[in-house]
C-alpha cells in the first residue's frame, strides 16, 4: 500500500512513475485525491456536529436543573444525532471505497527499473554457463519424463485434471531431493527454516498484495474462508504483521519449503505441456524483512542466493532486470533468474526476485523501532530459491544422454543416492 501522505504531497510524481506501469494508474491517483478530500471533510463535519450535539445536551442538563423547558433543544439534539448517522453512512461508503482504491494501487517502481511495456523490454544483467554442445537431437522434458517412467502426465489429470502431474520412483527422489538440498544450502546461508500453514485467512493474502486484485488466481475454501497458499512468500512475510520489531533484530531472513496453488487463470495455452506451468508446484521460498537503508543491498544478496543454486547444478542461467511494464503488483524493483532449456533453445524464469520496499509492510503494518527511538516501516523482499519442479524439468533436459538416461548432478548425488536415472 503506497503512502497516503505521499499521495497528497507528490501526487504528479506518482502519476509519472506509476504511468511506467499503466497509464490508466494516473486516473486512480486522482480519484483517491478525490475520495480522500471528501473522507477527511466528512470526518470534519462529524466531529463539528458531535461537539454541537454535546453542547446542546449540557444546556439541556443546565436547563433542567433550573427547572425550565428543554423541548425546543431536545427536539435540536434529536435532529443532530439523525444528522451524525446520516455522516456516519456516508463516511462508511467513503471509508470501504479509499481503502478499495487505496489496495488496488501497484507499488511504485525504483527509479532505477528500466522502462518499457512488457517481457520483451526486459533488461539482461548477466549470463552464467555455457549451453552444453551434444551430437544428438535433445528431447523436452516431458518426452524424457515419461520415457524414463518418472513423470505421469494422465495419472495427474485422472486424479486432478489438466496441469497436475504424478511423479513417481526416480523423479519423486530427484524432486525430494532438490528440496532438500535447497533448503540446506540456504539454511547454511543464514536463513532460519519455517514450516508454514498451507491455508490462510484473506487478510494475510491482502498483506502481501494477492488480495483483493488476484483472487480470481487463487484457490479458495468457502465454507471456511481460507485460501491455499500461492507461494510460501504469504505466510513467511506476515508472520510479523502488526509487531513492531528492534532494529537489531533485522535483518531478518526466512526459507520454506511449500507446494504452491495457483489456478494460472490467465495463461490459457501457455505451457500445456510439461510441468513448466502447474496449478500444483514445489517450491522453496526465501524472504527477508530489513531496514530500509539496506533492502537494495539485501536485493542483490538475495540474487545471489539463488543463483548459486544454479551454478552448484552446473545449469546454464541468465539474469534480467524487469521493466516497470512487467513488475509484480507488490514489487518495486525485481530480478528474474532463467535457466536454460536447450529443447525450446531459451531461458524460462525459474527465480522471481523482488524488493517490495514499504508497500507490504504498510498493508501488515509491520514495523520497527530505529535507533534514535522512532517507528518506521520495515522492508519486505522475496524470492524463490528456487521453484523445484521447473528445476528438476531444467536437469532433465540438460543432464540428458543420447541413450535416454540421465546424469544426476554431482551435488545431488548424495540426496539421491545415485548418480544415472535409466529408462524403467
Amino acid at each position: 500500500m503506497l503512502d497516503i501522505e505521499l499521495i497528497r504531497k507528490k501526487p504528479e510524481f506518482l502519476k509519472r512513475r506509476l504511468a511506467e506501469r499503466d497509464k490508466e494508474l494516473a486516473k486512480l491517483i486522482d480519484k483517491i485525491l478525490y475520495i480522500d478530500k471528501e473522507r477527511r471533510k466528512t470526518i470534519t463535519q462529524i466531529e463539528n456536529l458531535r461537539a454541537l450535539r454535546n453542547r446542546k445536551s449540557k444546556e439541556i442538563g443546565v436547563l433542567r436543573r433550573e427547572g425550565k423547558n428543554t423541548s425546543l433543544l431536545e427536539e435540536e439534539v434529536r435532529k443532530l444525532k439523525e444528522e451524525i448517522e446520516k455522516e456516519e453512512k456516508k463516511l462508511f461508503t467513503l471509508q470501504k471505497e479509499f481503502r478499495s482504491l487505496m489496495l488496488n494501487i501497484p507499488n511504485i517502481p525504483h527509479e532505477s527499473v528500466p522502462s518499457g511495456e512488457g517481457e520483451e523490454d526486459n533488461v539482461e544483467v548477466r549470463r552464467w554457463g555455457d549451453p552444453k554442445k551434444v551430437n544428438f537431437k535433445v528431447k523436452p522434458h516431458w518426452e524424457i519424463g515419461e520415457r524414463l517412467g518418472i513423470l505421469d502426465f494422465k495419472k495427474g489429470a485422472t486424479l486432478a485434471g489438466s496441469r497436475f502431474t504424478v511423479l513417481k520412483s526416480a523423479g519423486a527422489t530427484l524432486e525430494r531431493s532438490l528440496i532438500n538440498f535447497m533448503l540446506d544450502f540456504h539454511i547454511n546461508r543464514g536463513y532460519k527454516e519455517i514450516i508454514p500453514p498451507h491455508m490462510v485467512r484473506p487478510e494475510i493474502l491482502e498483506g502481501t498484495g494477492q488480495l483483493p486484485k488476484f483472487e480470481e488466481d487463487l484457490y479458495k475454501c468457502e465454507k471456511d474462508n481460507l485460501f491455499l497458499i500461492p507461494t510460501a512468500e504469504v505466510p513467511l512475510t506476515n508472520l510479523f504483521r502488526g509487531e513492531i520489531l528492534r532494529e537489531e533484530d533485522l535483518p531478518i531472513y526466512l526459507t520454506a519449503y511449500t507446494p504452491c496453488y495457483r489456478r494460472e487463470a490467465g495463461s490459457h495455452g501457455k505451457d500445456i505441456r510439461g510441468i513448466i506451468r502447474q496449478h500444483q508446484f514445489n517450491k522453496v521460498e526465501l524472504v527477508k524483512i530489513v531496514s530500509p537503508e539496506n533492502s537494495y543491498e539485501e536485493l542483490e544478496k538475495l540474487v545471489r542466493d539463488a543463483e548459486e543454486i544454479l551454478r552448484l547444478l552446473k545449469l546454464p542461467y541468465r539474469v534480467v532486470e524487469l521493466c516497470a511494464g512487467d513488475l509484480g503488483f507488490s514489487a518495486s524493483k525485481t530480478y528474474d533468474i532463467e535457466v536454460w532449456f536447450p529443447s525450446q533453445g531459451k531461458y524460462r524464469e525459474v527465480s522471481s526476485c523482488s524488493n517490495c520496499e514499504d508497500f507490504q509492510a504498510r498493508r501488515m503494518n509491520t514495523r520497527y523501532r530505529d535507533s534514535s527511538g522512532k517507528i518506521r516501516f520495515v522492508h519486505t523482499l522475496n524470492g524463490s530459491g528456487l521453484a523445484v519442479g521447473r528445476t528438476l524439468a531444467a536437469i532433465l533436459e540438460n543432464y540428458q544422454r543420447p541413450d535416454g538416461s540421465i546424469e544426476i548432478p554431482e551435488v545431488l548425488r548424495d540426496y539421491v543416492k545415485a548418480d544415472t536415472i535409466y529408462p524403467s
